[in-house]
């Protein structure tokens, strides 16, 4: 190293750190706001090259690390919302399973208090086996009423015909 190039050397020595500090603000400015970290965010908010970024290794560095951090901070908070939603539908299940547990002892309760009513009234029907009997012959009756009216409503209209000739 020459005296003429040393000048030269720590003048671009303090534009790399003046970059790389650059980088970092730009880093943490973007994850406040949660912006999309991606190189080219970086390098505008930071106002350096998208080349100084991947050529120089420890702005590389810096950036890999923060996407690194990005994304397992992202693929925490994807894990804890689906965790989230998860353990909803879960519950939600579970609720439905109880709720047809219950449901079907209740049906169950309710076929065997039909079976007993049904029993009850078979039991009726031969405690009174004349009520069948009687049923059918109160119907015969009401047919024979119906076509006995019938039978004198025809005659009725004979007899009016008769005197009106």
């Amino acid at each position: 190293m020459t005296a003429s190039t040393a000048p030269a050397i720590a003048t671009r020595h303090r534009q790399t750190q003046d970059k790389l500090a650059r980088v970092e603000k730009a880093l943490g400015r973007l994850r406040r706001e949660r912006g999309r970290l991606t190189v080219r965010a970086v390098a505008e908010r930071a106002g350096v090259s998208a080349t100084f970024l991947h050529e120089n290794t420890d702005a590389r560095a810096l950036v890999q690390n923060a996407m690194a951090d990005h994304h397992s901070r992202h693929d925490r908070q994807a894990q804890q919302e689906h965790d989230r939603i998860e353990a909803s539908w879960r519950e939600r299940a579970l609720n439905a399973e109880a709720e047809l547990t219950r449901t079907q002892k209740e049906v169950f309760a309710q076929r065997q208090r039909i079976g007993e009513l049904m029993g009850q009234l078979r039991d009726f029907y031969l405690m009174f086996p004349e009520h069948r009997k009687l049923q059918e012959r109160l119907e015969g009756a009401r047919s024979n009423l119906r076509f006995a009216d019938k039978r004198i409503a025809d005659l009725e209209v004979q007899l009016l015909e008769r005197d009106q000739t």
